[in-house]
């Protein structure tokens, strides 16, 4: 690895000065030398002062990750120790809990570690990079993690635009300690057990940051029908059944996720709720099995719609937005009288103000009005440290006709 001494535009050195832990490749005005992958890129303000060191990623438009700006430091084992240590240090409660063993441990650019992230299920550890840039360095990270975790294993996930470059032998799904689970990980979140494929499941294994919005809906299915839309592998189908609900409908265009739901309530049979709660699956597109359900008599207590991403480029925001007031429209009319509506977005380029809008917008145009009763975000193991990091949003509303 070398050393890259980095000139950056001045509204470049602003943003950096700022906090925000990217530098793109049109702000870079020089590099020297020509570098690779991993390579400390040095970076100097127009009057040649340092002002920051990152990562540095040839291959992404995101040239540079901060580290770290201010003072000129060394980016070694003890630097890797104390990031950890502060990330691992917010989240003291969790791992004092007996009853949620799943969570995220560094959130990438929120805990100063940008396209880094670390979670946890159980005693084991999921890595996943978002940017080539880690791999140099995996070797002296994962000994750190090691010397402060000791966990039975470490998995390595890669994005698939590292997967597809060069990645010194590395793959999805290997192992970079101890032995690759042969089976899905058994964790718990808020006293319920989970399965967690951590070597092919999506994410790092499971979706970790609908904790807190989960025990939400637990607390009000109690005597429910509830209907979860993009229900992927049930954690709101599984907390709702904890809950009390007589009903739950999930739905998802996945068979493997629905496949995966089962398993997840079966891991939960002795719970008397979750095994007098009657189970129903589709399998198919959510817009369309919404409006054959609109043709069926019966109506839910509690409607959750919980979408993959709609917007993972400025450009599809207008289209993400219309998808939401769509399925605030046709989710209201499934609702039952005074029933409860929880709708959310996972797309950080759409802001939490238009969202709100858009959904309230989509259900007056089917003849109802959102009495709004709670808007929630980031769980604590998910902080929010720039702008782009705030990404996720629900809201819970009471349904009036």
């Amino acid at each position: 690895m070398a050393n890259l001494a980095v000139r950056v535009s001045k509204d470049a050195a602003r943003q950096i000065r700022g906090g925000h832990p990217w530098v793109f490749d049109a702000s870079i005005v020089s590099v020297k030398p020509e570098g690779s992958a991993g390579d400390l890129a040095v970076v100097f303000d127009e009057r040649r002062n340092f002002m920051a060191i990152g990562l540095y990623d040839p291959d992404s438009p995101i040239r540079i990750k901060v580290l770290h700006q201010g003072d000129p430091l060394s980016i070694d084992a003890a630097f890797w120790k104390n990031r950890f240590e502060a990330a691992i240090g917010r989240r003291a409660a969790l791992l004092e809990s007996s009853s949620t063993t799943g969570f995220r441990l560094v959130h990438g650019e929120n805990d100063g570690l940008p396209g880094f992230v670390l979670d946890r299920y159980d005693n084991t550890l999921v890595i996943k990079l978002y940017s080539a840039a880690w791999l140099p360095h995996l070797a002296e990270i994962v000994a750190v993690i090691e010397s402060m975790l000791a966990p039975s294993s470490i998995v390595l996930r890669l994005a698939r635009n590292v997967a597809r470059g060069e990645t010194g032998g590395h793959t999805d799904g290997s192992v970079l300690l101890g032995v690759l689970p042969d089976a899905p990980v058994i964790f718990r979140e808020n006293g319920l057990r989970f399965e967690a494929d951590v070597v092919r499941g999506p994410k790092t294994g499971s979706f970790l940051d609908q904790r807190d919005n989960r025990r939400r809906v637990r607390e009000l299915s109690s005597g429910q029908r509830v209907l979860d839309v993009f229900s992927s592998a049930g954690g709101f189908t599984v907390h709702a059944a904890a809950g009390g609900a007589t009903q739950v409908h999930s739905i998802d265009i996945s068979q493997a996720a629905l496949d995966a739901t089962r398993r997840n309530l079966a891991l939960n049979s002795e719970r008397t709720s979750v095994s007098r709660c009657r189970h129903l699956v589709t399998t198919g597109d959510a817009f369309e099995v919404l409006a054959h359900l609109a043709t069926r008599p019966e109506r839910f207590g509690l409607v959750i719609v919980d979408p993959p991403s709609f917007a993972s480029r400025q450009s599809q925001v207008p289209a993400a937005l219309r998808a939401y007031a769509r399925l605030s429209g046709m989710a209201v009319g499934l609702v039952a009288r005074d029933g409860l509506l929880v709708q959310c977005s996972c797309s950080s380029r759409v802001t939490t103000e238009d969202f709100v809008s858009t959904i309230r917008s989509g259900a007056h145009q089917a003849g109802a009005k959102l009495e709004i009763t709670a808007r929630t975000g980031h769980p604590v193991d998910h902080p929010i440290g720039f702008a782009e990091g705030a990404y996720l949003k629900a809201v819970f509303a009471r349904v009036q006709r």
